[in-house]
């Protein structure tokens, strides 16, 4: 007589097979529905691996214990991870506050620039995009101001050194200043550059001693050439020089080296 089992219970070898499909189940990360677990909990991360392998693994598995140890060791993974991330924001954030204090050191003594700022920030260990959050926040605080480093440009290079247009220009370019702020403060500058070139000529020509005029007439151009003058200032200033040097009877054909 052939002896047929109730369809309603579940032979070894189903068993087996169902075990077999809820671990691959839950290491590709689905979740079975007579579980109890919710899919989308798993998706965002509300469950931790530990209580998703839990749920899936049916009660009074003899396998559970390899289950949940394999979440175990993923989820110590996790936590290492976590803690390395959390030590490499940490040195990051230190990093960023030593190229600050290096920064501020440098501005305590002179006035920089952004592309100024930018160089010293470089020499530091800190990011690309931490470089610019540092000089936008420095910019904000007014300790970056390019505004006023042009200023103090136009006082010491063109009051005191007496620096022309072009010199003051030049030397805005090589502080990194940007090119719409040297034309604004340049607009600043009196229109007497004749007369200021024309006055330093007289104060230089006066420490030339007895050179002859062409002697005197190359220096004093190269000098104010150097100062950054135009050429018709330039001349109008030397000749000018001359002139007082002849009416005070200065002049000389005779050349000392």
């Amino acid at each position: 007589m052939v002896h047929f089992e109730p369809a309603d219970e579940v032979t070894p070898i189903s068993a087996a097979r169902a075990r077999s499909k809820e671990r691959a189940a839950a290491r590709s990360g689905s979740i079975d529905e007579s579980a109890g677990s919710n899919a989308s909990d798993v998706a965002d991360g509300s469950l931790a691996p530990v209580t998703y392998l839990r749920r899936a693994v049916p009660a009074g598995d003899p396998d559970s214990v390899v289950e949940l140890s394999e979440a175990a060791s993923w989820s110590a993974d996790v936590e290492a991870e976590a803690e390395a991330d959390v030590e490499a924001e940490a040195e990051a954030a230190v990093e960023r506050e030593h190229a600050e204090q290096v920064l501020l050191q440098r501005l305590r003594a002179r006035s920089l620039s952004a592309t100024e700022s930018r160089t010293v920030l470089i020499g530091t260990e800190i990011a690309e995009h931490e470089i610019d959050e540092v000089i936008e926040r420095f910019s904000e605080l007014g300790y970056i101001d390019e505004g006023r480093l042009a200023d103090q440009i136009l006082h010491s290079h063109h009051e005191r050194k007496g620096l022309g247009r072009s010199g003051v220009q030049a030397e805005m370019r090589r502080r990194g200043l940007d090119q719409d702020l040297i034309l604004e403060k340049l607009e600043e500058l009196p229109d007497d550059e004749a007369e200021r070139a024309i006055e330093l000529a007289c104060k230089r020509v006066q420490q030339l001693g007895r050179l002859d005029d062409q002697t005197i007439d190359r220096r004093l151009t190269g000098f104010l050439m150097r100062k950054g003058y135009a050429s018709s200032a330039v001349r109008l200033a030397v000749k000018a020089a001359l002139a007082s040097r002849s009416g005070s009877g200065g002049a000389s054909k005779v050349r000392f080296r």
